[in-house]
């Protein structure tokens, strides 16, 4: 098997930068023989110094030092390098005349990737550089899919689900767990007639620019998105990590999403989307928190009683109004003024419900 390949596959020779420090021309000539017609692009360093400030001004794939060097030598030059976080990955092979053991545990310690007793043998050399090349570019690759995956994840998780992923990879299964949770439903109310009358891109860059800033107070204020449902979003506060604050972050999502979705309409210039409004439900009880679906793909929700109440009060909220079950009133009633509605009849509820329009939440002092 041709080592190489696996470098072409991500990133071909010609991009390749192989330092090479040496303090002796004849050495230099040596490198370059074997190591320009596999197609690197050589820099070369005459000392220590020297190939610290090449490294400084271009990163190079990896570098190749002589141990017995003016100035810095390359146990010296060596050490610096894998003591800085940009410069530590870099692959480092040392070359040394030394038959000493001693220089080979003296690489070691200073974190020399490999070593290599003069005189080089071109083969030996060309294994060991291909060999560092290859884990680099793979370490990187993996690097950059990790990143492209955890973008992924940012648009459809919150970073506290995130976290608990890959903290607890086991708790990827189906099945959750009974916790107190705040549930919060946010609905567009008018859209289903702006949409009636609009071009289907017009529709879906309206919602994407309403959920976008949403979205946005739900994540400041620690909440974690459930999901979107037409012109409806839903999302929690308690799960999956709890404090006290978790009805008060859910209360100021809901009135800080009012704030911005009202500036949202200042802006649009269609005098159709200025008729549109927001009707928030929110309300605290125990839930199950946790994974529905099936083994291949699983959605991290709420489910219960205290979910469907939260649901109905965004169903019953009228433009503009956040309305609090009589469990969230009851956690913030020192914080907060609301409105109590008359004895309030829900669908699918046979007693009717004590329900509260939200007036303002206040600080607490010293707070």
């Amino acid at each position: 098997m041709d080592v190489r390949a696996g470098v072409n596959s991500v990133k071909s020779p010609e991009e390749t930068v192989v330092l090479v420090a040496d303090d002796k021309p004849e050495n230099l000539l040596l490198m370059r023989k074997y190591l320009e017609p596999e197609g690197y692009r050589l820099v070369e360093a005459k000392d220590g110094d020297e190939a610290l400030l090449m490294v400084a001004q271009e990163e190079p794939d990896i570098v190749i030092l002589d141990v017995m060097m003016p100035g810095r030598d390359g146990f010296e030059v060596c050490q610096k390098l894998k003591s800085w976080d940009q410069t530590k990955h870099i692959p480092v092979l040392l070359v040394t005349a030394m038959q000493d053991p001693w220089a080979k545990i003296k690489g070691s310690e200073v974190g020399a990737n490999e070593f290599l007793t003069k005189p080089v043998d071109d083969t030996e050399l060309l294994t060991r550089v291909r060999s560092l090349l290859n884990t680099k570019f793979y370490r990187e690759e993996l690097l950059k899919r990790n990143a492209l995956l955890e973008r992924i994840l940012n648009r459809y998780l919150s970073a506290e689900v995130i976290n608990q992923i890959l903290a607890t990879p086991d708790a990827l299964h189906l099945g959750g767990e009974r916790k107190q949770v705040t549930v919060l439903f946010a609905d567009l109310r008018g859209f289903t007639n702006f949409a009636e009358g609009a071009e289907p891109e017009v529709v879906m860059e309206t919602l994407n620019s309403i959920f976008n800033d949403l979205t946005k107070v739900v994540f400041e204020h620690r909440g974690t998105l459930d999901k979107f449902m037409g012109d409806c979003l839903m999302a929690f506060f308690g799960a999956p990590v709890s404090g006290p604050e978790d009805a008060r972050n859910a209360v100021l999502t809901a009135v800080e999403m009012r704030q911005a979705f009202t500036e949202l309409l200042t802006c649009w210039k269609d005098p159709r989307l200025r008729t549109l409004g927001l009707g928030i439900g929110i309300n605290t009880g125990e839930a199950i928190v946790g994974n529905v679906g099936s083994e291949r793909i699983m959605d991290y929700t709420v489910i219960g009683d205290a979910v469907n109440l939260a649901s109905r009060l965004e169903k019953l909220a009228k433009r503009d109004q956040i309305l609090l079950g009589e469990s969230t009133y009851t956690l913030l009633e020192s914080d907060i003024v609301a409105r109590k509605l008359p004895d309030v009849q829900l669908k699918g509820r046979i007693a009717p419900v004590n329900a509260y329009e939200l007036v303002r939440v206040f600080s607490r002092s010293g707070g």
